[in-house]
């Protein structure tokens, strides 16, 4: 009979686990477990992921989660302790690892040679916006996106954002160098004091860290400005 899952220790439960470690340090068949949510009386969560990932008989040319991508309705539903419900939800979240893949395989292509080309890339997002929206771009070292960053949101004017807060996710995705990016609901896209001091500040922070400030760019329904272009930078 399998181990009830409350009576394993908090830190090999994979709620738990996931809580005090993160996501990244738990194994697929915990991650797993969290979707299969509940057991069975002689099968506890962990358990029947382990079984559903162990299945993979041609485990020496496709990997565990490989193997789960070709699973279908039927064929989970025959692993003990899965039934119609989880079925259809380990579904949807291999579907979703699937697109979510693809979209970063699809940004991994993009690359920033010029304003216009981050213009294009972010102006959907910012359509119809009242609020000052601040994004930071990342790429790596041949101007490849790497991904968008929000930082902050704002009334009218541009919400204070710290140096850490702009920089915390380019040196833990290793970017090269970034593109910062913010709208003027007012449609004019002329830089203020501010914004050449805040684009100044992040210009000489971003040599500590080695991470190039490639351009502000000032974006509204009308166009947008670089400050690069400008020689603000």
């Amino acid at each position: 009979m399998g181990k009830n899952i409350t009576k394993l220790p908090s830190d090999d439960r994979p709620y738990e686990k996931l809580e005090l470690l993160g996501s990244e340090n738990l194994s697929n068949s915990e991650l797993l477990a969290i979707i299969i949510k509940t057991g069975k009386k002689n099968l506890n969560c962990l358990e029947i992921a382990q079984n559903i990932l162990s299945g993979n008989s041609n485990s020496d040319k496709i990997s565990d989660l490989e193997y789960l991508t070709t699973l279908s309705k039927e064929q989970l539903i025959r692993y003990e302790g899965i039934g119609r419900v989880k079925a259809i939800q380990i579904q949807a979240l291999v579907e979703l690892s699937k697109r979510i893949s693809r979209n970063k395989c699809d940004r991994s292509s993009i690359k920033m040679t010029c304003p216009k080309d981050v213009y294009n890339l972010v102006i959907e997002s910012y359509i119809g916006k009242k609020q000052e929206i601040l994004k930071t771009i990342l790429v790596n070292n041949s101007n490849k996106l790497i991904s968008i960053i929000t930082n902050a949101q704002g009334s009218t004017n541009m919400a204070i954002v710290g140096i850490k807060e702009i920089f915390s996710e380019p040196i833990k995705q290793m970017a090269s160098g970034i593109f910062i990016v913010h709208n003027h609901p007012s449609g004019v896209t002329i830089p203020s004091k501010n914004d050449i001091e805040f684009t100044k500040k992040i210009k000489e922070n971003g040599e500590i860290f080695g991470i190039k400030l490639l351009d502000h760019i000032i974006i509204s329904d009308n166009g947008y400005t670089s400050l690069y272009e400008n020689g603000d930078i």
